[in-house]
C-alpha cells in the first residue's frame, strides 16, 4: 500500500532531466573556497593559517561547541587566504581558500579500516563526529547530535528519509541506484549506535527503480523495511514522514526523538558509512545541477568548496539568460545572488531558473478562500500567519496559531491565487521571536 499523508501539493516534479543520468566525478577544481560554517549550530574558526600547507581530510577549522562540527580539507595545497567570502545560506562568511597542490593525497592515516561491528555506540558517534558528517538533506544539523537523544529519550525507530521530494532534485535516487549496499551499511551502522531494531526506507512512487534496489537490498535484512510513498510535497518533510510510516504524530514543538523516532537523509547514511568504516569526513557531496538555463543538467559529486560557477560550467554552462538561482530546490531553496558562492555539506541542488519558470506575479491581498489551510501538512492556517507577520504581530503569530510548526515547505505559496509571499513572512515571524527571546 502506498502512503500518505494530508494536505500538500502536486508540482511537475522536473527530475526528468537528470533522473536518468548517472552520477559524474567533477575533478577537483584549482582552488576551493570552504567556509567555516556550514551546520546548524555554533560556528567553527580556523586552525591553519595562510602559507599553510594542508593534506586532503585533514581538521581545518573547528570548535569545542557540541552542537558543531569540524570542517575538513577537500583536497590537498596551500592555504593562500582566509577572509569572507558569499555564503549560500548566510550571505557572507569567513571562508579558508585552498589552492590545489594537483596531487590530491590524503592526510596521514586516511582512509583506514574499521568493522562497525565491533565498536560500541560510544565509538561510533565518535567517528562521525570526528568526519563532520551533519544533514545532508538541506537542514545540515551535525548528525552526531542528532543520534545522541538525552537518556529519558527512548528509541525504537530508524528512519531514512529518500523521498526526495522536491521538484528537480535527483542527487538521493540516483545515490540510491549507484550506492545501494554503502546507504544500507550506513544505516545499520546508525541503528546500532541508536540501539534500535527497526527500521525504515521512505521513497515516494516516481522512484520505482530506486524502490526495486533497495528492496532487494534489504531482502535478508530483517529489522528494514522499504516503505512505497505517494508522490506528494512535501512528503519528505520529517514530522509528514514519520506520521505516514508510523502512525506517530510528532507533538507541537517537539522533535522526532520526542516520538522515539531519528530521521537521515540518503546522503547522511552513505557518509556514516564512509565515516565508520574508513575514517573519511565529508569533504565531497552529489548535487543536482539542473533548471531551464543549464545547457547539460548532471547529478554531479563535488568537492566541498567548488563554487556554483565552477559546477554549472562543467555542465556546459548556460543556454540562456538566468532569472533566478537557487541553492537546493524551488519549493524551500534559498536564491543566490551570486554564481561565487561554495558548494556546502548541505547542497542538494543548483537549480538556474529561466523567467518563464519563476513568473510567481505580483503579491495582493489575502482573500480568505482557504487554499493554504487545505494545502498545509501540518494543519496550520498560513494565512493568518502571513497576515499577522505583515502587521509585525509575530509574538501573536508564535502563541495563537502555532507559528514554530510550521516548515517553511511552501505549499501554502504554491496554491495562493492572491500571490502571497507566506514563508517570507513566516520567516520573519520566526526571526523576530528569536530575537526576542535572546534579548531576554
Amino acid at each position: 500500500m502506498v502512503k500518505s499523508f494530508r494536505g500538500g501539493v502536486h508540482p511537475d516534479d522536473r527530475k526528468r532531466f537528470t533522473a536518468a543520468k548517472a552520477i559524474e566525478t567533477m575533478p577537483v577544481p584549482d582552488k576551493v573556497i570552504i567556509p567555516v560554517r556550514q551546520h546548524i549550530g555554533a560556528p567553527c574558526a580556523p586552525i591553519v593559517k595562510v602559507g599553510d600547507l594542508v593534506k586532503k581530510g585533514q581538521v581545518i577549522a573547528e570548535t569545542q561547541a557540541f552542537v558543531a562540527s569540524p570542517i575538513h580539507a577537500s583536497t590537498s595545497g596551500k592555504v593562500v587566504e582566509i577572509a569572507d567570502y558569499p555564503h549560500p545560506v548566510f550571505g557572507c562568511c569567513s571562508a579558508i581558500v585552498i589552492e590545489s597542490d594537483g596531487q590530491d593525497e590524503w592526510a596521514e592515516g586516511l582512509p583506514l579500516t574499521r568493522d562497525w561491528r565491533t565498536m560500541d555506540s560510544a565509538a561510533i558517534k565518535n567517528a562521525i563526529r570526528q568526519a563532520g558528517l551533519v544533514g545532508m538533506g538541506g537542514a545540515t544539523f551535525p548528525t552526531h547530535v542528532k543520534m545522541s537523544p538525552p537518556p529519558e529519550k527512548k528509541l525504537d525507530t530508524f528512519i531514512l528519509n529518500a523521498a526526495e521530494c522536491e521538484p528537480y532534485l535527483t542527487a538521493d535516487h540516483r545515490v540510491m541506484l549507484e550506492q545501494t549496499d554503502r546507504i544500507i551499511t550506513g544505516i545499520l551502522i546508525a541503528m546500532k549506535a541508536l540501539g534500535v531494531k527497526e527500521g525504515y526506507i521512505g521513497i515516494e512512487d516516481n522512484k520505482p527503480d530506486a524502490i526495486e534496489a533497495m528492496r532487494k537490498a534489504v531482502d535478508n535484512i530483517v529489522e528494514l523495511s522499504v516503505v512505497p510513498l505517494k508522490t506528494k510535497y512535501p512528503q519528505g518533510a520529517e514530522k509528514t514522514l514519520i506520521y505516514v510510516i508510523t502512525g506517530k504524530e510528532v507533538p507541537s514543538g517537539g522533535l522526532p526523538m520526542d516520538v522515539g523516532v531519528v530521521v537521515q537523509n540518503v546522503g547522511t547514511a552513505v557518509a556514516i558509512a564512509n565515516a565508520v568504516e574508513k575514517g573519511l569526513p565529508l569533504i565531497e557531496r552529489v548535487t543536482t545541477v539542473t533548471g531551464g538555463c543549464i545547457t547539460e543538467p548532471k547529478n554531479l559529486l563535488l568537492r566541498i568548496g567548488t563554487t556554483f560557477e565552477q559546477a554549472i560550467l562543467f555542465c556546459n554552462g548556460l543556454k540562456e539568460q538566468p532569472a533566478k538561482l537557487i541553492m537546493g530546490g524551488p519549493m524551500m531553496g534559498m536564491a543566490q545572488s551570486t554564481v561565487n558562492v561554495p558548494i556546502i555539506k548541505g547542497t542538494s541542488g543548483i537549480l538556474v531558473l529561466s523567467a518563464k519558470d519563476v513568473n510567481h506575479g505580483e503579491e495582493r491581498p489575502c482573500i480568505r478562500c482557504g487554499r493554504c489551510v487545505d494545502a498545509c501538512p501540518m494543519g496550520l492556517i498560513p494565512s493568518m500567519l502571513s497576515i499577522l507577520g505583515e502587521r509585525g504581530k509575530f509574538q501573536e503569530a508564535k502563541a495563537e496559531y502555532d507559528l514554530l510548526d510550521c516548515v517553511e515547505c511552501g505549499s501554502c505559496v504554491y496554491v495562493c491565487p492572491a500571490k502571497r509571499n507566506i514563508v517570507h513572512y513566516i520567516k520573519l515571524s520566526k526571526a523576530q521571536n528569536a530575537a526576542m527571546a535572546a534579548k531576554k
